[in-house]
Formats: structure tokens, sequence, C-alpha cells
């Protein structure tokens, strides 16, 4: 089996072993109340790089608290929010194209067409890259009918 199948086939594991999330709680991926483990969402634009937010510079949108790095990574946030909202409320963009909601980590990322995706696993990521015009469409069917649920 190869590492990328072996990665999906854990996050759905996960995802039935954590009781599923719920997205009429939390359309937003959230930890203890915070975005996307508290990571800064402008930072993977203009530093490509997954930074961690700090408590200092902190902004709430959609009713989810969001961390920046700095007050200009916070100020760009605020001036334009969704130009940096990850996709899919941040949960894994793989996952979702598959109809799953699955959480994320900070590293395994993309930028695709201005649009921030983050994955479940860097394993995860690899897949997601062989096909993103594919997984994309996928994803955005499943997304509009999570949200409709």
């Amino acid at each position: 089996m190869s590492n990328h199948l072996y990665g999906y086939l854990l996050a759905v594991l996960l995802l039935f072993l954590s009781g599923c999330t719920s997205l009429t709680k939390y359309p937003v991926y959230v930890e203890d109340g915070v975005a996307i483990n508290g990571y800064d969402v402008v930072a993977y634009f203009v530093e490509n790089a997954p930074v961690k937010g700090s408590e200092q510079f902190t902004s709430e949108y959609g009713e989810v608290l969001w961390r920046f790095s700095s007050a200009d990574n916070q100020a760009k946030f605020e001036d334009e929010p969704t130009q940096y909202l990850p996709q899919y409320g941040g949960y894994c963009a793989y996952a979702m194209s598959h109809g799953f909601v699955v959480d994320t980590v900070p590293e395994a990322f993309s930028v695709i067409n201005g649009n921030l995706y983050l994955n479940y696993s860097l394993g995860v990521r690899e897949t997601w890259l062989e096909d993103t015009d594919r997984f994309i469409e996928e994803a955005n069917r499943q997304w509009v009918k999570k949200l409709a649920k």
C-alpha cells in the first residue's frame, strides 16, 4: 500500500473514531476556540510558510478567533478577510474531495490560484498535489453539500 493511500485511510479512520467533526458547530476548523491551530493565514500567502500566530495579534471573523504573527498581517486580514480564508473552512481539502471532514496540520498546505488549501498530513498533501484540479472540483461540490445539511 502506498504512503499516500495509507495516509488517507488513516485520516478516514481518525474521522470515524473521533465521532466526526460537526460542521453545524464550526464551519471553520477550530481547536480551543482558535481557527486552524492558531496559525497565521496571511503568512501562508506572504511568506509561503506556516507561521504560528500570536495572542497579541488576533481578529474575530465569522464568530471565530484568528491569530496572526504580526500587526501587518492582522491588518491585511481585517482589510480583506475572504482573500486569506482557507478553503473548506480549513479542513482537509483532499478528504473533502471524498466527502469527509478531517482536521489538518499547518505544514501540509498549498496555495493554488490564490486560494489556501490545507491537508491532514504531508503524505495526504502529496496525493492532493497529484491532481488538484480534479480534487478541487470534487471538494467544491462536497463542501456545498456539507453546508446545505
